[in-house]
């Protein structure tokens, strides 16, 4: 999940394992339901898939059903204290927490630094296995995350989703476009970041 689409070779020396050994882990995974196999990635930067004579190895990806090992176990929980909020207190209750939360993860960030590789460090030591990889197009890059610890919430109140990248463009001082979530459906969460090109005088 941390590396995104990978092939058995990648995902075998990131365990010191022999590749035919993690094929046999995977097939596992594969049939019960925890990972699925592509022909190439079907997202985020392309995977060399050639491996010598013989059929282009698979990429392998995280299912749905495997991520829900990742996510927190008080979903439920949490869920009910919001509608209790939204009841109690409107709608702007939601955003004001969701803001409040976000901001907690940025807690470290250095804002004078606009770094996006240290803002993708504080996202993935609260869950979110994030990474920062480049656009398909020029002077910007892409922030990806790879798990989200919040998808059922999110799923439910999007709020979670649009202040997040709001605070996003705020902490790096640019126009921030998000273009898929996992809350949403999507197999990542990815944010398009321009380039911040200093202003012209006048």
């Amino acid at each position: 999940m941390e590396l995104g689409p990978s092939s058995a070779t990648v995902l075998a020396n990131s365990l010191s394992m022999t590749p035919t050994a993690m094929r046999k882990h995977l097939e596992a995974l594969e049939s019960a339901g925890f990972v699925t196999a592509h022909d190439k990635a079907p997202f985020g930067p392309k995977v060399d898939t050639s491996r010598g004579r013989g059929r282009p190895s698979k990429i392998f990806t995280v299912t749905q059903t495997g991520r829900e090992y990742f996510e927190a176990p008080y979903d439920e929980i949490a869920l009910s204290a919001l509608q209790f909020m939204e009841e109690k207190f409107g709608k702007q209750s939601i955003r004001d927490f969701a803001k409040s939360r976000i901001e907690s993860v940025f807690a470290n960030f250095d804002e004078s630094s606009h770094g996006v590789t240290q803002l993708a460090q504080e996202l993935s030591d609260h869950g979110f296995s994030a990474s920062v990889q480049p656009a398909p197009f020029a002077n910007a890059e892409q922030l990806c995350q790879h798990n989200c610890p919040i998808s059922h919430i999110a799923s439910v109140y999007p709020e979670f989703c649009e202040v997040e990248a709001e605070t996003i463009g705020k902490k790096l001082g640019v126009h921030v476009t998000r273009i898929s979530t996992i809350a949403s459906g999507s197999a990542i969460c990815t944010t398009n970041i321009p380039h911040n090109t200093p202003r012209r005088s006048a």
